[in-house]
């Protein structure tokens, strides 16, 4: 499916694209002589930054609840745009095989097992995002790039060390030298060197 683009007006009054969505996919439709009453709830959403939405998405007929599957929309929002068009989306389901793999863990959370392998791929890497991003990197950790990265400063350095302020993340050199910002540092792929500490020597 294509992107679909509209107007502020034509969002139904929604204030943004998790509010519009939300409603889009939550739907009932009646009984007909082919099929019984059916349609789907949105269990649980987000979008972060108004970039991707992601959505826990359960089905329901007559028999009850069924199966929750995810859904993944590429979203463009612009209040502000020139031609009036400020908001866009692109859905998919998992089955399709997202390239985007950044959904909440209380969405995946929700979702029933699954057999399709496109949509058992996506959620590992939903999950694989989810555990690199937990990784401790505490204050003064020794940390090394598999290649050196370039920085404005004309320098490379593929052993860095943390500096940490509240939640901020600063990088220097390895001898403590330097400030460096990595953009997307929980993204990329490093490993935490072990120091060897030396004891001190005590004289009695």
């Amino acid at each position: 499916m294509g992107w679909l683009s509209m107007r502020l007006a034509s969002m139904d009054g929604h204030a943004s694209p998790k509010q519009y969505l939300d409603a889009q996919f939550t739907y009932e439709r009646s009984a007909t002589e082919e099929a019984p009453p059916h349609g789907y709830r949105v269990l649980e959403s987000a979008c972060p930054g108004n970039r991707v939405y992601y959505a826990a998405l359960q089905a329901y007929d007559d028999n009850g609840p069924g199966a929750v599957t995810a859904i993944v929309c590429l979203v463009r929002w612009n209040p502000k745009a020139d031609d009036g068009f400020a908001f866009s989306y692109k859905d998919m389901s998992e089955s399709m095989g997202p390239n985007e793999a950044d959904c909440p863990l209380r969405i995946l959370d929700r979702l029933t097992p699954t057999r399709d392998p496109n949509a058992l791929d996506w959620r590992r890497r939903c999950f694989a995002t989810i555990r690199r991003r937990s990784r401790a990197l505490p204050d003064g950790a020794l940390i090394r790039f598999p290649e050196p990265i370039a920085f404005s400063d004309n320098t490379q350095h593929e052993l860095m060390r943390v500096m940490r302020s509240g939640k901020q993340i600063v990088l220097t050199r390895s001898d403590g030298t330097g400030r460096y910002r990595v953009s997307g540092l929980l993204d990329r792929k490093f490993e935490i060197v072990r120091e060897r500490k030396i004891m001190p020597t005590i004289f009695t």
